[in-house]
């Protein structure tokens, strides 16, 4: 939920597949026939500089699947000098002549399956790597890149993805962030484990995703190296480092998997509020398990991020990291709850086009209403009438559509609020039986995966034997304010005639004034 670097492009067609959409196509198996030599093999093409998303179109790479990314850095707080080696373990999906990834640090040196390779620089991100050997399709590639820089000095169109800190760093942001800290195929649909392993001063700690495969190993030069692994595939711009003074605290959460959150000691005020809200963390993702299906990752917790840093949250997978705004008016689990609800819808279950936000904020933001319910502060349906009867039907609000925003839009209000709204009218068509069917069945059926609206559309038909072509068309994709259905007047019917302000609206209302941009 953060700021996008592109404005809108028109759409293009793109792979709703996991894997990564292929550049040009390799060649068809040569043919041969009596008295007739084979054909010769079609020469290796580039990898496409994009994936070919629909509103960032050059965000990602073609030719090649990523397996891994190992992460070997080097960081000095005082300066923000950030060195390091990453190793990529990929797949070739096509005879490759060349291939890109999506970088901005200064790269020294880079080798394709231990042989040193060429490499320059086209467009604002891209690293073009030649091979020095051919690349067959289906080949195993280990990649490996050595680099150097000031990533907050590092921009691209004026603006850095990577957030200096008095005393370190956060390489947190969507839709981009790898491009300051690690070489890759940066875009939801090319999924990969992770290894990241930092150098830092003793005394500087680094949290990052997954778990500690070991504790920090002191190095010579009074410094220590943190580890951290992601065993489970996730999406480039979900890997995330925080650097600096943390307090971090360790614990089991009930379905037995470790919970780690992490404190920036700069916090001072703020830090009771933060510890009150991001210390729910386990008891709110084993509540979430009971909707959603079971908790799809190895580790569970948050980060509160220091004093003047960052103004929003993200899901990081595994482990949340917030801006200190969250906490400026006491504690605030409903900021957690969203992050969390984005562990199924976003982290495991992304995107496979930059226009299906709303299968990310959508549900994240009707988690809230649920978790209001849960917690008697105002039921979904008060959530409703109330925030429907907010915008006035000539509100620019009505004029996003959230099942496909626009790349200027991406975090607009309307995809969080509309967005919510949307799952709300498909509870009331198909009832909550049906309804508390589907989200388990969606995060099931494409866990660590990617999917489109129109696959969890099929789906919601499917389970509920009703066709809903007509809601999803008009609350997702059609401007202005629609008209309540029969089913829907029914339900505010029964509700006073002036909608109740529900006791959870401040605190929603203070949470998406920071997540929506």
């Amino acid at each position: 939920m953060r700021r996008v670097l592109a404005a809108a492009i028109a759409a293009l067609t793109v792979s709703t597949a996991g894997a990564v959409a292929a550049g040009a196509p390799g060649h068809a198996a040569a043919r041969s026939g009596w008295g007739r030599p084979a054909a010769a093999p079609a020469a290796p093409t580039p990898g496409s500089p994009g994936i070919g998303d629909s509103y960032f179109p050059d965000y990602g790479n073609g030719g090649y699947d990523v397996d891994h990314y190992d992460v070997r850095l080097r960081y000095e707080p005082a300066t923000d000098q950030l060195s390091g080696t990453t190793t990529i373990l990929a797949r070739a999906t096509q005879d490759l002549s060349r291939f890109n990834l999506d970088f901005v640090l200064g790269v020294q040196s880079v080798k394709v399956d231990n042989y040193p390779a060429t490499f320059a620089r086209e467009g604002a991100h891209e690293l073009v790597i030649t091979a020095p050997r051919p690349i067959v399709s289906g080949q195993s590639l280990t990649i490996v890149v050595q680099y150097a820089g000031v990533p907050s000095q590092t921009r691209v169109d004026g603006w850095t993805g990577w957030t200096k800190t008095a005393d370190g760093a956060l390489a947190v942001n969507e839709p981009e962030s790898a491009w300051w800290w690690y070489p890759s195929n940066d875009h939801p649909s090319d999924k990969a484990t992770w290894d990241v392993s930092v150098s830092v001063p003793t005394g500087v700690e680094v949290v990052s995703n997954g778990v500690q495969p070991r504790p920090p190993l002191a190095e010579p030069g009074n410094r220590t190296r943190w580890g951290w692994r992601s065993a489970t595939p996730g999406a480039t711009y979900l890997a995330f480092l925080a650097i600096g003074q943390y307090d971090i605290v360790t614990d089991t959460a009930p379905n037995g998997q470790p919970v780690v959150n992490a404190y920036s000691t700069t916090l001072g005020a703020l830090g009771p509020a933060a510890r009150a809200s991001i210390g729910r963390t386990a008891e709110i993702v084993d509540w979430e398990s009971g909707i959603f299906g079971p908790y799809p990752f190895e580790a569970q917790g948050g980060v509160a991020a220091p004093a003047n840093s960052i103004s929003f949250a993200l899901e990081t997978q595994t482990r949340s990291v917030y801006g200190p705004g969250f906490w400026r008016r006491g504690s605030n689990t409903y900021v957690v709850v969203h992050e969390n609800a984005h562990q199924w819808f976003g982290d495991s279950v992304s995107v496979a086009d930059w226009s299906q936000i709303w299968l990310n904020e959508g549900f994240a933001s009707y988690a809230e209403w649920l978790w209001s319910e849960e917690q008697g502060e105002g039921t979904a349906q008060e959530w409703f009438d109330f925030t429907y009867a907010s915008y006035p039907a000539d509100a620019e609000f009505w004029q996003v559509p959230p099942g496909n925003p626009g790349a200027n839009n991406v975090f607009d209000g309307a995809v969080y609020d509309r967005g919510a709204m949307a799952l709300h009218q498909l509870r009331l068509a198909v009832g909550d039986a049906a309804f508390f069917r589907i989200l388990p069945a969606w995060t099931a059926a494409h866990r660590h995966g990617n999917g489109t609206i129109e696959q969890f559309q099929a789906l919601a038909e499917q389970l509920s034997g009703k066709d809903l072509d007509a809601l999803f068309t008009t609350w997702l994709f059609t401007k202005g304010r629609p008209e309540l259905t029969q089913a829907a007047s029914a339900a505010r019917s029964a509700a006073p005639t002036a909608p109740v302000k529900p006791k959870s609206w401040a605190k929603i209302r203070e949470a998406h004034d920071l997540l929506a941009h």
